[in-house]
């Protein structure tokens, strides 16, 4: 039960912050934000409120936030069609009643003949069994009654397109901008909660029974030398253990002021990128507030760092699509993570929200970095793609997405189950 608390509640977490990124610089550009949505699917739970519908849905796949004019407009009304219009208080038409017209007695039934809600915001047209023409200002904020559902119409001002380049491409990077501004302040509660590491390799804890136990390695030692090179930082330290699984490393150490010769042999351990040594101590952490805020920043920028190189092996081949997990290994992950304790979960939240970030800004259609390639080729032609091309683009790319989540989880499934 632990797990799957935590598992919503990062989900939830992740997902929330990326989209949250998407609306509130689409709300800052003055675009229409129809829908913010947490999951796919079927709806779970919806509210209506200050002109969009939020929802969460069934599917933990992700979420999404619905602009007006990302897509095609729902509703289409053309010359000849019938429709009741209603009025506000300054005589301007709010509503529009597609079908369903008997039910609503107070409306006015006219003949479309002209139609403008884009720009001029103007109905022209007669009513039924009469010559006489209408026009009718349309409120900005009116909305289509379809099925007995109301949708607001979207004024070409509204709209994602009518938007400066710079006002769409910061609306569709702002979600995983998000992301690592949420890695940061999580290292920044960890830093203050736990400290950061030591400038030195300053050793805090040694495993018993671990090759360095057997070494005589001791708590507040301090490594200056492997195999008579001058070290001074931890990546150093993980370099040499990690590259001599069952061989002897010669370490120098500092301890009371005093220089000790120490022979470690790291115990060899098998991970999916093959054979590494591991000694069985972990770095001294110490409190420094002006140092944690460098500290946060620098760790979001080296896991994004491992992220991107590891994509890259993906890409050339190096790693396999079995290395690949889905919401399925990821709750596997999570459970294991959770049973280390609180910060240990924390510190996993980080990381996926980092892996969030950059898996969302990979130039492929329906993610962030699709869309934002779409711009950058505006910028270079001078002109827009034609939307409904780009919208095919968007709709296989998602499609194929959805295919390879599938099969990851598949995947996932059959190595944790099967």
């Amino acid at each position: 039960m632990n797990t799957i608390i935590a598992f919503i509640l990062m989900f939830g977490l992740l997902v929330f912050v990326h989209e949250f990124g998407h609306y509130i610089f689409a709300k800052k550009a003055g675009m229409l934000v129809r829908e913010f949505a947490i999951g796919f699917g079927p709806k779970i739970f919806s509210i209506v409120k200050n002109e969009t519908l939020y929802t969460i849905r069934l599917l933990p796949m992700g979420g999404y936030v619905r602009v007006a004019g990302e897509d095609p407009e729902i509703i289409e009304l053309k010359p000849g069609q019938h429709i009741g219009v209603t009025f506000n208080e300054d005589e301007k038409v709010n509503q529009i009643i597609v079908n369903n017209k008997d039910k609503h007695p107070d409306c006015l039934v006219i003949e479309v003949e002209n139609i403008d809600l884009d720009h001029k915001l103007m109905i022209e047209g007669y009513e039924v069994g009469e010559e006489r023409p209408y026009s009718f200002q349309v409120d900005e904020k009116a909305h289509f009654i379809m099925d007995e559902k109301a949708t607001q119409i979207a004024p070409y001002n509204r709209q994602f397109a009518s938007k400066t380049l710079g006002q769409r491409g910061m609306q569709l990077f702002a979600g995983p901008m998000m992301n690592f501004v949420l890695s940061i302040v999580i290292f920044l509660i960890l830093g203050f909660i736990q400290g950061i590491p030591a400038d030195e390799i300053k050793i805090g804890s040694v495993i018993e029974n671990s090759p360095a136990e057997e070494a005589g390695f001791q708590k507040d030692d301090t490594v200056i030398e492997i195999n008579g090179q001058s070290v001074s930082e931890w990546n150093d330290f993980e370099r040499f253990v990690q590259s001599s699984p069952d061989e002897q490393v010669d370490m120098v150490v500092l301890r009371n002021g005093e220089e000790v010769s120490l022979e470690i042999v790291p115990a060899a351990i098998e991970t999916e990128q093959g054979e590494i040594g591991q000694a069985g101590v972990t770095l001294a952490l110490e409190k420094s507030f002006l140092r944690t805020f460098p500290y946060s920043i620098q760790e979001t920028y080296e896991w994004s760092t491992l992220i991107i190189t590891n994509l890259g092996k993906l890409i050339t081949g190096q790693f396999s699509i079995d290395m690949l997990s889905g919401p399925v290994g990821i709750y596997d992950a999570t459970d294991q993570v959770v049973q280390t304790g609180f910060l240990n979960f924390m510190m996993w939240t980080a990381i996926l929200s980092v892996n969030l970030g950059i898996m969302n800004l990979v130039p492929l259609p329906a993610l962030d970095g699709g869309r934002l390639l779409f711009v950058g080729i505006e910028a270079v032609r001078g002109k827009p793609i034609d939307p409904q091309k780009e919208g095919v683009v968007h709709f296989v790319g998602f499609a194929l997405l959805m295919l390879l989540m599938i099969v990851v989880t598949w995947n996932d499934i059959q190595r944790l189950f099967l």
